[in-house]
C-alpha cells in the first residue's frame, strides 16, 4: 500500500521553527523529485520548496521561503524534511509533500503521490 505521510506542523509564533517531516511507504523515494507544497484558507495550492532525485536538477524555492527554509532528504530513510525558520504569520496553512518525477517542476498536476497535508499555524 502506498502512503506518503506528513508530519510536524504545531502552532508556533513568529520567528520560531518547526521542522516537517514526510516519509513515504510502499514505494521508493529514490527515483522522485519531492516538493513541498502549502495552502492557506481561501488561497491556491502553491509550491514552497522541491529537492530532485539524485541531484538531477535544481532544487527549488519560493521566493518568500528563500533563506529561511531548508529541504533534504534521506533516502535510506525514505523521508524528506523541510526545515522552517524565522516563520511568519503568513507561513500559516496545510503543508503537503507531493512526489513527481525525477525533477523539480513544481507543476501541480505532474505530482504522482500527495500526502494528507500537515497544519503549520504561526501566530501570537
Amino acid at each position: 500500500q502506498v502512503q506518503f505521510v506528513e508530519s510536524g506542523g504545531d502552532l508556533v509564533q513568529p520567528g520560531g521553527s518547526l521542522r516537517l517531516s514526510c516519509a513515504a511507504s510502499g514505494f521508493s523515494l529514490d527515483y522522485y523529485a519531492i516538493g513541498w507544497y502549502r495552502q492557506a484558507p481561501g488561497k491556491e495550492r502553491e509550491a514552497v520548496s522541491c529537492i530532485p532525485s539524485n541531484n538531477e536538477g535544481n532544487t527549488y524555492y519560493a521566493d518568500s521561503v528563500k533563506g529561511r527554509f531548508t529541504i533534504s532528504r534521506d533516502n535510506a530513510k525514505n523521508t524528506v524534511y523541510l526545515q522552517m525558520n524565522s516563520l511568519k504569520p503568513e507561513d500559516t496553512a496545510v503543508y503537503y509533500c507531493a512526489a513527481e518525477p525525477t525533477y523539480c517542476t513544481v507543476v501541480i498536476g505532474r505530482n504522482e503521490y500527495w500526502g494528507q497535508g500537515t497544519q503549520v499555524t504561526v501566530s501570537s
